[in-house]
């Protein structure tokens, strides 16, 4: 049936006006005078298909041809140095003060939902989706074992709506996608209350401002609910956003947004090196004074010389000269290449040693300093994504029908150290620490070990103090014995025999 778009807050208002964000993101679009990159732009500088510079005199086909040799994807090395050290190890659930078995199951029962899912790989779609598109989404489902699914969402697909007044409660959600196997474009919208489905014949949904255009869309019933509606039994949108720098915009603020730029200034700079390394970089030759041929059935010029080291030029004409252009410099274009990645690696504070791939003669010591940046960026995002992550576990416990799991807020995301330590540097740490009465499992954890990694070293620990059986030195025991025997008969045991003096 049609779908009425006019009243606020409406299944078809919903529908229109996330639909809407959704396409109107993927294109650049202008603001207060300013380019603000899109989503396919954004996309496209993390994959190193920018767009191509504009090189005067140079056909742009030919400009094509050089850039497949001379892009450097930069943009992709800021994401990619970022996304890298992001690795979640797993959660704890409960305070200090009430750890205790029910919440190490609920670890281990989170564990288990994590690894059902195979987030171990695809975490790293949303962390990379998020760094590289300004926002990743998870979605939560239930599957048809009654368990959690979660999966990954990007927003050129998905667009969710905040309550008025947060930005954390999230009032409303749409995934918009084409479907493949059918040539339909689909819709799901996610209400606190209903789930609603939609569907079109048409390739390119536009959502104009008038409600018109949304009559074209046409409700999709589903087997088990009338006219595409069904209840959404979790009470909440099941998408959690991950938004990435939302300090710079609400949002979302891509890795390499701000440096787009620069970019294009390092392509530009390398397709004017490759157009001088083609025209100029050899030295050109002239001749002056004489006087050239015309081929009688052509009437074109006769190239008097080839350049050739193995023939040797002479002329008739002593007047004749002969003279070479100096080379184009090339070092200039090879400063103005390494100026720009200079400020790229300061802008995003990528350590210099992972642009220009040259460490000499550096102390560990000074490469920790120099990544000093970098470890200080990821924390930063981890603490971000991981309100994101403990969200979706929420909602995991909350389809398993675990209402206090649900509501767990003191629920911790456990990532690994995003700095670098060798294993010795780490072992001399945790000697320290334990002298300091730090906890054996506190210890392990940060030296890295992930939470199953403990759970089976705890139990391979009580098991090898109950297989640990003292030896007894028979010698010492004698000799305290012996020391009995005469504390209870002083006389000397000299002349009395051992069995004797135990008898005693």
């Amino acid at each position: 049936m049609p779908v009425e778009a006019s009243e606020p807050e409406s299944p078809g208002w919903w529908l229109k006006r996330l639909g809407k964000q959704i396409l109107d993101e993927r294109d650049d679009r202008h603001e207060d005078g300013e380019t603000v990159p899109g989503l396919t732009t954004l996309r496209k500088f993390a994959e190193g298909t920018p767009p191509l510079p504009d090189v005067q005199g140079v056909d742009p086909r030919e400009a094509r041809e050089w850039m497949r040799d001379a892009r450097t994807n930069w943009a992709s090395l800021v994401i990619d140095a970022t996304t890298e050290r992001m690795r979640v190890d797993g959660f704890r659930f409960g305070t200090a003060q009430s750890r205790g078995r029910a919440n190490r199951q609920a670890d281990d029962d989170a564990n288990r939902i994590w690894q059902e899912n195979s987030l171990d790989a695809d975490s790293g779609l949303v962390h990379y989706g998020a760094l590289s598109q300004r926002r990743a989404f998870v979605l939560v489902e239930r599957g048809d074992d009654g368990r959690p699914v979660l999966t990954h969402e990007t927003p050129t697909q998905v667009a969710v709506e905040y309550e008025q007044g947060s930005r954390r409660r999230v009032a409303a959600g749409l995934k918009l996608w084409r479907d493949d196997w059918t040539g339909d474009t689909r819709a799901t919208l996610w209400l606190p209350d209903r789930i609603h489905h939609f569907t079109t014949r048409r390739a390119h949904p536009v959502f104009a401002a008038s409600t018109a255009e949304l009559r074209t869309w046409d409700a999709w019933a589903t087997p088990d609910a009338a006219d595409g509606v069904e209840a959404n039994g979790l009470g909440v949108v099941p998408l959690v956003p991950f938004v990435n720098r939302r300090n710079r915009r609400p949002q979302g603020f891509a890795e390499h947004e701000d440096v787009l730029s620069v970019q294009n200034r390092i392509n530009l700079s390398l397709i004017n090196l490759m157009a001088a390394m083609k025209y100029g970089a050899f030295r050109q030759r002239w001749a002056a004074g004489l006087e050239v041929d015309e081929d009688p059935l052509t009437g074109q010029k006769i190239q008097p010389f080839r350049l050739d080291i193995r023939q040797l030029w002479t002329v008739a004409d002593p007047e004749s000269k002969f003279g070479e252009f100096s080379a184009t410099d090339l070092v200039p274009y090879v400063r103005a290449v390494e100026s720009a990645v200079q400020d790229l690696a300061a802008l995003t504070r990528t350590p210099p040693h992972y642009l220009i791939g040259a460490v000499v003669n550096v102390s560990g010591d000074a490469l920790s300093a120099a990544e000093t940046g970098l470890v200080s960026k990821v924390r930063d995002r981890t603490r971000n994504f991981g309100e994101s992550w403990e969200q979706a576990m929420r909602l995991a416990f909350r389809i398993l029908g675990d209402d206090e799991r649900a509501k767990a807020w003191s629920a911790e995301t456990l990532w690994a150290d995003p700095e670098f330590r060798s294993v010795s540097e780490m072992a001399d740490a945790a000697v320290k620490k334990a002298s300091a009465g730090v906890p054996w499992r506190q210890r392990m954890v940060d030296m890295g070990y992930t939470p199953g990694e403990i759970s089976r070293m705890e139990i391979d620990r009580a098991a090898d103090a109950l297989n640990a059986t003292p030896t007894t030195d028979p010698i010492p025991a004698q000799r305290q014995g012996q020391a009995d025997a005469q504390q209870r008969d002083p006389r000397p045991v000299i002349g009395r025999s051992a069995d004797d003096a135990d008898a005693a």
